[in-house]
């Protein structure tokens, strides 16, 4: 049966593009178009889609609070429909952290020409969010994380303002399926050897896609400020990471922040990619730091997880552990290979507990995982990894 698709939007171009570029495949079949929530909770009794596109602001009844109630009584995937500006980028966040499950990101102007050229985009984020239906009760309820507005914990160092960024259409998961399906080849070579590791430091490479903002919502803050230091590749579009950090941030012991140029990696901090850039593991003689670089999509990414982990592979070999988790497709479990090749320690987030069982089921396959773990005993994994 092909995947049923319900759009909720005010804007009657957007339902016009979308359902004309959705009808194309075979695999998918709009089952209506609604103006606002109140018109799509009619056409849901008497049809219920298994994905819904949603946007933010609309006429009578808002997306989150729409987004809100729906989990709370019938948990359905959702992807968002949403601009790129500041403000919108901070309430697509919470609409992310109440279980939404990908963005879809559109300008102010030129929406039919954008959405028309961006429907690879769409389609990969209608199937994710499909792949993940039946196991949305794995989300946390909102009422129980901690409020992000609440004083912030003590021993945590301040977090860097965000760099400004330039806007971009990349979706949530961030996958073109028109590119070439390159390697991280594409950005630096394989590994050949360690060399001499004279540094003793232990580091965290992590790599998460759908389903990552609620789970790294529920790690992060069961961190302390000694934790190991982490880099984290979350494929998320330009314009949310920074934001999606600073909610993190507030939420945690430890400091996380949109990884910057040359930031240094230490203990109790968490640098977060930058949308539309790879992120690199590096070694000085005596710590190991960041580099953000431009580059083409790797394993269709950019951040690449597979770039991630094979720097990290590189510079860091033994003194490395590194984390697959919930996420669609295969980015990561080639790298996280490497990492064990290296001699890294490495994880997989088990399938019990993964939105979509699919990055840490492709690297368990390839024998890349030391360990497969649930998500609530990945932080505890991550504090030992200090006495390896």
């Amino acid at each position: 049966m092909p995947i049923s698709v319900l759009i909720v939007d005010d804007s009657a171009v957007v339902r016009q593009v979308l359902t004309e570029e959705l009808g194309r495949e075979p695999d998918i079949k709009v089952i209506g178009a609604a103006a606002d929530p109140i018109f799509a909770q009619e056409r849901m009794k008497l049809q219920w889609p298994d994905v819904i596109i949603l946007d933010i602001e609309m006429p009578r009844m808002d997306g989150l609070t729409f987004l809100r109630q729906l989990m709370a009584e019938r948990p359905t995937p959702v992807v968002i429909c949403s601009s790129l500006t500041e403000k919108g980028a901070k309430i697509t966040m919470e609409a992310l952290s109440l279980g939404a499950l990908g963005i879809i990101t559109k300008p102010s102007i030129g929406v039919r020409n954008f959405l028309q050229d961006s429907s690879a985009d769409l389609l990969v984020a209608i199937r994710a969010a499909y792949a993940a239906t039946g196991r949305l009760r794995l989300l946390r309820p909102q009422a129980s994380r901690p409020d992000p507005a609440a004083a912030p914990a003590p021993a945590r160092a301040p977090s860097s303002p965000p760099l400004a960024r330039p806007a971009s259409g990349l979706s949530f998961v961030a996958e073109k399926i028109q590119s070439p399906k390159l390697s991280a080849d594409a950005i630096l070579a394989a590994p050949s050897g360690n060399g001499s590791l004279a540094i003793t430091e232990r580091i965290v490479v992590l790599g998460i896609s759908t389903g990552g903002v609620q789970a790294l919502e529920e790690l992060l803050p069961r961190l302390s400020a000694a934790c190991p230091a982490l880099a984290i590749v979350q494929h998320m579009p330009e314009k949310f990471t920074a934001t999606f950090a600073q909610r993190l941030h507030n939420l945690s012991r430890i400091e996380v922040k949109e990884a910057e140029n040359n930031d240094r990696m230490m203990r109790g901090r968490a640098l977060i990619a930058p949308g539309g850039k790879h992120l690199l593991v590096k070694r000085a003689p005596s710590h190991y730091y960041v580099e953000v670089v431009d580059g083409p999509l790797v394993s269709r990414h950019r951040p690449s997880v597979d770039v991630l982990f094979r720097s990290a592979a590189k510079c860091a070999g033994r003194n490395a552990l590194g984390v697959i988790m919930t996420g669609m497709g295969d980015d990561g479990a080639r790298g996280l290979l490497e990492m064990h090749d290296s001699g890294a320690a490495t994880i997989a987030q088990d399938e019990a507990s993964c939105i979509v069982f699919g990055m840490p089921k492709e690297a368990i396959r390839l024998g890349a995982a030391d360990t497969v773990a649930s998500l609530q005993d990945i932080p505890g994994l991550i504090e030992r990894s200090n006495s390896r």
